[in-house]
Order: C-alpha cells, then sequence, then structure tokens
C-alpha cells in the first residue's frame, strides 16, 4: 500500500505504524498526488491511504485518476475535514473509505484490509453526515428514482452508494467493466443523475444504502 499525507510529521510515523500490521507492507509513503501516480505506476499496490489536501496533485483528483487509470487500487480517504463538498467529492472521485484522522490505529487498518477486499467502509461522522445530508436533500428534492430502472440497474446504483468504483462492481455482480458502465450510462439518462457524487445521494435517499 501507498501513504499519502503531505506533512511528512503525519506520513512517516502513519507508514511505520501500519508496516507493523499483519498483512500489510507499506511500499511507497508520498508527499502529494503526483508521487501518489508514480509510485502505483512503478510497483503492485492495491490499497493508497489518501490524505485530500495536497499541494500539486490533491487527493479527490489523485483519487479520481487512480479510478479512471488503474481501477485495481482501492483509495482510503484520511483526512481532518469531514463537510458534505469533501465527502461527496472524494466518494464521487471513487474513493472506497472515508475515514477522519480522529479514526484510532485500528480502525485505519480495517478500512484498508477491507478496501483491498473490495469492502467500502466509511468513518460513523461520515456516515450520519452523509444520511443527514440524504434526508435533507429528499425533503428539497423529492424526485423518487424512475420505475422503469432494471433490477440490474438498481443493483448498481446501491453499489455506487457504497462507494465501490466500476472494477470492484462487475467483480461483485460478475460482469466485465463495459457492462458496468452500459448500466450506468443508462441508470444516469433514466434518472437524470448528474455524476457518481449525485448517484451517491440519490442511492443514500431511495434507501438503497
Amino acid at each position: 500500500m501507498v501513504v499519502a499525507d503531505d506533512q511528512a510529521a503525519v506520513r512517516e510515523p502513519l507508514a511505520a505504524v501500519l508496516g507493523l500490521a499483519a498483512g500489510i507492507e507499506v511500499v511507497a509513503a508520498a508527499a502529494n498526488g503526483t508521487e501518489v501516480l508514480a509510485a502505483v505506476a512503478e510497483q503492485p499496490v492495491d490499497v493508497v491511504l489518501m490524505d485530500l489536501r495536497m499541494p500539486v496533485l490533491d487527493g479527490t483528483e489523485t483519487t479520481r485518476r487512480l479510478t479512471e487509470e488503474h481501477p485495481e487500487v482501492a483509495v482510503v480517504v484520511l483526512t481532518t475535514f469531514a463537510d458534505d463538498e469533501s465527502i461527496m467529492a472524494a466518494l464521487g472521485a471513487g474513493a472506497r473509505g472515508y475515514l477522519t484522522k480522529n479514526a484510532g490505529r485500528q480502525d485505519i487498518v480495517r478500512a484498508i484490509r477491507a478496501a483491498a477486499a473490495g469492502q467500502s467502509v466509511l468513518d460513523r461522522e461520515v456516515q450520519d453526515r452523509l444520511l443527514a445530508t440524504a434526508r435533507s436533500r429528499s425533503a428539497a428534492d423529492p424526485r423518487p428514482l424512475p420505475t422503469d430502472l432494471t433490477p440490474r440497474e438498481r443493483e448498481v446504483l446501491t453499489l455506487i452508494g457504497r462507494g465501490l468504483p466500476n472494477r470492484a462492481i462487475a467483480e461483485e455482480l460478475f460482469v466485465s467493466e463495459a457492462t458496468v458502465k452500459t448500466h450506468i450510462n443508462n441508470l444516469f439518462a433514466k434518472a437524470d443523475i448528474r455524476d457518481r457524487a449525485d448517484a451517491v445521494r440519490r442511492a443514500m435517499a431511495a434507501g438503497l444504502v
């Protein structure tokens, strides 16, 4: 895995501590998104523990590029920011987990292992924020999901709502990534969904996650 944080005082101790956990090997520590992408290009990486606020290339854009270029790499965000905009941007970019820096070592280790196994892990504070946002948005915009969504399209929306990237959705449903992309295109068109972050909101508002 790769640990990414622009502060050496955070990055280096965190990499050292995580490297002691059973089954976790830290192969690189990065100070910005460009260093993350370089590390992933040089060696096999299954998980990146990603800070959001970094110079040169921030965590959200780095997550987006990893999702597009290295879909086998799971991103777990570890940040001090738990505002709606940061959470939705990161999940919309493809992050599989989102933790605040209040998380303990064991919480971080569990999230890393879960992400490597294709699961999504959200900090309790983050879950509460998402649920509150979903409820408020649902009240403000009560559009139900269209009735002509197929069962498979609802499954795909549920998995997007859980934060899974296309590759993980394909593995979950035993189909190709191309098939997943087709379902997503159809889903977004039918439900008037703007982007992945909007899909997460709609999935939560519909009670799918």
